[in-house]
Protein backbone atom coordinates (compact mmCIF):
# COMPACT_ATOMS: atom_id res chain seq x y z
CA UNK A 1 0.00 0.00 0.00
CA UNK A 2 1.21 3.16 -0.52
CA UNK A 3 1.43 5.74 1.86
CA UNK A 4 1.38 9.31 0.47
CA UNK A 5 2.24 11.39 3.03
CA UNK A 6 5.76 9.20 3.40
CA UNK A 7 6.30 9.62 0.01
CA UNK A 8 5.62 13.66 -0.36
CA UNK A 9 6.99 14.51 3.16
CA UNK A 10 3.80 15.90 4.51
CA UNK A 11 1.66 15.64 7.78
CA UNK A 12 -1.42 14.88 6.24
CA UNK A 13 -2.27 13.98 1.69
CA UNK A 14 -5.80 14.63 0.96
CA UNK A 15 -6.77 12.44 -2.46
CA UNK A 16 -9.29 10.60 -4.48
CA UNK A 17 -8.00 6.44 -4.32
CA UNK A 18 -7.20 5.62 -7.46
CA UNK A 19 -10.39 3.10 -9.25
CA UNK A 20 -12.39 4.73 -6.64
CA UNK A 21 -14.63 7.96 -5.47
CA UNK A 22 -13.16 7.54 -1.68
CA UNK A 23 -11.65 10.76 -0.28
CA UNK A 24 -8.69 9.69 1.61
CA UNK A 25 -5.97 11.26 4.00
CA UNK A 26 -2.87 9.80 4.02
CA UNK A 27 -0.86 10.19 7.09
CA UNK A 28 3.06 9.77 7.35
CA UNK A 29 4.00 6.37 9.13
CA UNK A 30 4.67 6.99 12.75
CA UNK A 31 2.33 10.24 13.11
CA UNK A 32 1.26 11.89 16.76
CA UNK A 33 -2.10 9.65 17.74
CA UNK A 34 -3.18 13.71 18.27
CA UNK A 35 -3.15 13.89 14.37
CA UNK A 36 -5.29 10.94 13.77
CA UNK A 37 -7.26 12.09 17.26
CA UNK A 38 -8.02 15.73 15.38
CA UNK A 39 -8.92 14.09 11.76
CA UNK A 40 -11.58 11.63 13.30
CA UNK A 41 -12.27 14.78 15.73
CA UNK A 42 -13.19 16.44 12.07
CA UNK A 43 -15.00 13.70 10.85
CA UNK A 44 -12.68 11.49 9.17
CA UNK A 45 -13.12 7.68 9.69
CA UNK A 46 -9.68 6.12 10.91
CA UNK A 47 -8.56 2.59 8.89
CA UNK A 48 -5.28 0.38 10.25
CA UNK A 49 -3.97 -2.24 7.82
CA UNK A 50 -3.62 -4.89 9.73
CA UNK A 51 -6.01 -4.28 12.31
CA UNK A 52 -4.13 -6.15 15.16
CA UNK A 53 -1.19 -4.49 14.60
CA UNK A 54 -1.40 -1.03 12.65
CA UNK A 55 1.18 -0.56 10.26
CA UNK A 56 -0.53 1.48 8.22
CA UNK A 57 -3.16 4.01 9.31
CA UNK A 58 -5.14 6.40 6.78
CA UNK A 59 -8.80 8.09 7.30
CA UNK A 60 -11.73 8.28 4.53
CA UNK A 61 -14.25 11.01 4.36
CA UNK A 62 -17.41 8.63 5.32
CA UNK A 63 -19.14 6.98 2.46
CA UNK A 64 -22.37 7.76 3.23
CA UNK A 65 -22.23 10.99 3.06
CA UNK A 66 -23.12 12.27 -1.08
CA UNK A 67 -20.30 13.34 -2.82
CA UNK A 68 -20.96 16.74 -2.48
CA UNK A 69 -20.49 16.75 1.37
CA UNK A 70 -17.73 14.16 1.20
CA UNK A 71 -15.95 17.17 -0.89
CA UNK A 72 -17.35 20.00 1.82
CA UNK A 73 -15.85 18.00 4.53
CA UNK A 74 -12.57 17.24 2.74
CA UNK A 75 -12.26 20.74 2.22
CA UNK A 76 -13.38 21.20 5.94
CA UNK A 77 -10.73 19.69 7.60
CA UNK A 78 -7.56 21.68 5.97
CA UNK A 79 -7.85 24.96 7.68
CA UNK A 80 -8.28 23.08 11.01
CA UNK A 81 -5.24 20.88 10.22
CA UNK A 82 -3.28 23.95 9.21
CA UNK A 83 -4.23 25.66 12.04
CA UNK A 84 -2.60 23.37 14.28
CA UNK A 85 0.55 23.37 12.63
CA UNK A 86 0.19 20.69 10.31
CA UNK A 87 1.33 20.68 6.35
CA UNK A 88 -0.97 19.34 4.06
CA UNK A 89 -1.59 18.84 0.73
CA UNK A 90 -4.90 18.24 -1.65
CA UNK A 91 -5.21 16.92 -4.31
CA UNK A 92 -6.52 19.68 -7.34
CA UNK A 93 -9.83 17.39 -8.29
CA UNK A 94 -10.85 17.25 -4.49
CA UNK A 95 -9.67 21.10 -3.50
CA UNK A 96 -12.28 23.69 -4.06
CA UNK A 97 -11.36 27.12 -3.22
CA UNK A 98 -14.62 28.49 -2.21
CA UNK A 99 -15.02 25.53 -0.06
CA UNK A 100 -12.26 26.23 1.86
CA UNK A 101 -12.58 30.05 2.35
CA UNK A 102 -15.98 28.96 3.92
CA UNK A 103 -14.33 26.88 6.09
CA UNK A 104 -11.27 29.18 6.72
CA UNK A 105 -14.51 31.87 7.75
CA UNK A 106 -15.94 29.95 9.94
CA UNK A 107 -12.64 29.11 12.07
CA UNK A 108 -11.95 33.00 12.69
CA UNK A 109 -12.64 33.97 15.65
CA UNK A 110 -15.76 36.36 15.79
CA UNK A 111 -14.68 39.59 16.68
CA UNK A 112 -15.68 41.14 20.17
CA UNK A 113 -17.66 44.39 20.08
CA UNK A 114 -15.73 46.80 22.13
CA UNK A 115 -17.37 47.36 25.41
CA UNK A 116 -18.42 50.74 25.38
CA UNK A 117 -15.77 53.13 27.60
CA UNK A 118 -16.15 56.31 28.97
CA UNK A 119 -13.91 58.80 28.16
CA UNK A 120 -10.67 59.58 30.41
CA UNK A 121 -11.19 62.35 32.10
CA UNK A 122 -9.68 65.81 30.84
CA UNK A 123 -6.06 66.36 32.05
CA UNK A 124 -5.44 70.19 32.38
CA UNK A 125 -3.02 71.63 29.76
CA UNK A 126 0.13 71.92 30.30
CA UNK A 127 1.60 75.23 29.73
CA UNK A 128 5.55 74.19 28.77
CA UNK A 129 4.46 72.18 25.69
CA UNK A 130 3.15 73.49 23.07
CA UNK A 131 -0.57 72.27 21.59
CA UNK A 132 0.05 69.87 18.29
CA UNK A 133 -1.51 70.64 15.12
CA UNK A 134 -2.55 68.55 12.40
CA UNK A 135 -2.04 70.05 8.74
Amino acid sequence: MANLADEYGTDVEIYIKALTTTIHADTPTGAPAGLHDLLEQLGLERHAYPTDEPLYIWHTVPDHLDSDEQKRLANRVIPALLLAGYTVNCDPEVFDEALYQQAVHRLRPRKARPAPQQPAPASPPSHSAPARRTP
